[in-house]
């Protein structure tokens, strides 16, 4: 039986640089513990997971997948293939909205929640604020109420639905945020970087992937409050067209922000409806 030195300098020979985190995982532990307990042998059981692990990860699925798990906003989250792996360019959504200057108790609407991760990490930062977040996939809500009891979020209403259509009773909401589909269905870069294995109605929408954005848009007045802001992610070539779509909708102070790597992700604007 081979110990956890041996394995992991065989996966260095192999160029499986991910084979650390999934032994560790396979072991219970944290990366640290492998290095200091080098000549620890896995149990059989333990060894054909992990060796199965690698070799899924040879084929290309992604790690969070295979672990169960993703840090998103330095909080880690329960994933699976119901869901979109969080992404670090998604916090952007995040650290925009806690710049916005709402009232205490504020109402917050997510549309496609996913996991949760946006949803959760607004109420760990605003305790106070009241978030209602949406989704079409009985299969997401389902980690997505996971996570939120793991992080003790009890304040977050989840309901199940297309965008808008759950909705009932008081619709003015002082934010609506999104990361929706945004990426065109014949997209090559599908086919690349594990995206082959994430859910592809929480990635493609039609009209080279703007047709769930158009429809966020539109469709925002009927559920915002008068200077209530509504925040979107979107592709690095989309901005221009979400600009023009805001301000036809009523919206102004209308901006494109950029992700860590100088591209457009998320624009804002803030609902101002004509008397």
């Amino acid at each position: 039986m081979s110990t956890v030195a041996e394995l992991l300098s065989q996966a260095r020979r192999d160029g499986a640089e991910d084979a650390p985190l999934l032994l560790a995982h396979v072991l219970g532990k944290d990366r640290s513990w492998l290095y200091a307990w080098p000549e620890h042998v896995p149990g059989s059981a333990q060894l054909h997971r992990y060796l199965n692990l690698l070799q899924r990860r040879r084929q290309g699925e992604p790690l969070a997948y295979l672990t169960g798990e993703k840090e998103f906003w330095s909080l880690p989250l329960k994933v699976s293939p119901a869901v979109l792996i969080p992404r670090p360019e998604t916090e952007l959504l995040v650290e925009l909205a806690l710049s916005l200057e709402l009232p205490r108790g504020a109402r917050i609407l997510e549309l496609g929640t996913g996991s949760g991760a946006i949803a959760i990490a607004l109420s760990r930062e605003r305790a106070d604020w009241h978030i209602t977040a949406t989704d079409a996939s009985p299969g997401a809500l389902e980690i997505a109420r996971d996570n939120a009891r793991r992080h003790q979020t009890p304040g977050i209403e989840f309901l199940q639905g297309d965008w808008y259509q759950p909705l009932s009773g008081s619709r003015e909401y002082q934010l609506i945020i999104s990361n929706p589909p945004y990426v065109a269905p014949d997209d090559p870069h599908l086919l690349q970087d594990g995206l082959p294995h994430e859910p592809r109605q929480a990635l493609c929408a039609d009209n080279a992937g703007l047709d769930d954005l158009e429809t966020i848009i539109r469709q925002a007045p009927g559920y915002l409050a008068p200077g209530g802001w509504l925040l979107l992610e979107h592709g690095f070539d989309q901005g221009r067209r979400l600009r023009q779509w805001f301000a036809e909708t009523g919206f102004e102070q209308v901006n494109t922000h950029q992700d860590l790597g100088g591209q457009d992700r998320v624009t804002l604007g803030c609902y101002s409806p004509s008397p």
